[in-house]
């Protein structure tokens, strides 16, 4: 099945979220949270994604977490990357509890998908200090795909991973979890003393043109938002231009990104660590720019349908 014909499956069974000009949300996908060992990417990153998930909460956010949150090709037990960043599911709980919480799942927490293995994995968790269980996100239901439906009906903006389509991410996953789970380190390693790095990185970076090219089709044949990840790219239109955005991922050392939206605007967030005194700092990249800019060449027609 094509990657259009897989978001448009998504798109017409996801669920509808309602919101207008005083909503608050932040989006953050491909975190990648692992072990703490080597191979875990999000470790270096893991203090600024803490102190960046503190200020949201504080400041009223709802959170959006679409896809790739948990590295689940590479650690096949969940109990793993709760002991590594339990705060960080602390926080993430604080939010679930204020009904603030919603996730996506991905090619790599594509586990998430299957009702038993949340229950079995979300629901609670085994606190060691205590030597009991207590509940983290109890009774949560994972998505696929969401519609955000602006309340004045004007707008919706489709929020997915964006790995539909892709025969080794959504077809043949589990082929390509077996490999990441067994070799996921060893290929790491690799990547890092390859003397034919610039080949791959030529070759995933037209992986990802294409994957954007995709998404983008999508949107502009729908008419309608989209806002992905995936591809670890930010991607950040202005307005007139096709309406796809991604915001990143949080495992590039030294920095994250993520999109925020509120007063009706739309903004593409960077949060870093400043070297000269390793205080973490917020900057803007792109925008905001009012959402209502994005539709203004849509009718009301196309976009309730």
């Amino acid at each position: 099945m094509s990657t259009l014909m897989r978001l448009e499956q998504v798109y017409s069974s996801s669920d509808h979220i309602i919101f207008d000009n005083n909503s608050k949300f932040v989006f953050f996908s491909d975190c990648h949270r692992g072990d703490s060992s080597i191979a875990d990417s999000f470790s270096n990153n893991s203090d600024i994604f803490l102190y960046a998930l503190n200020y949201y909460y504080s400041n009223g956010f709802t959170y959006f977490e679409l896809g790739d949150g948990d590295e689940l090709w590479e650690n096949s037990r969940f109990s793993d990357l709760i002991k590594a960043h339990l705060e960080v599911y602390l926080i993430m709980q604080k939010f679930y509890m204020d009904n603030r919480l919603y996730m996506i799942w991905g090619n790599h927490d594509i586990f998430k998908s299957c009702k038993v293995y949340v229950r079995n994995t979300l629901f609670r968790y085994f606190d060691s200090k205590m030597q009991m269980y207590r509940p983290l996100f109890e009774n949560i239901k994972i998505h696929e795909g969401l519609i955000l439906e602006h309340s004045s009906n004007l707008y919706k903006i489709f929020v997915v991973h964006g790995h539909q389509g892709e025969i080794l991410n959504d077809i043949l996953w589990p082929f390509s979890c077996f490999i990441v789970r067994h070799f996921g380190r060893l290929i790491k390693i690799f990547r890092y003393r390859n003397l034919f790095s610039q080949i791959n990185q030529t070759r995933n970076m037209e992986k990802m043109q294409n994957i954007e090219r995709n998404m983008k089709q999508w949107a502009k044949r729908n008419n309608i938002m989209m806002i992905a990840g995936h591809t670890h790219k930010p991607a950040f239109p202005k307005p007139g231009q096709i309406p796809y955005f991604n915001d990143g991922c949080c495992v590039i050392n030294g920095y994250i990104t993520c999109i925020e939206i509120q007063n009706g605007e739309i903004s593409l967030v960077k949060w870093f660590k400043n070297t000269n005194n390793l205080s973490i700092t917020k900057e803007i990249l792109s925008g905001p720019e009012k959402l209502s800019s994005y539709f203004d060449s849509i009718s009301l027609t196309q976009s309730m349908l």
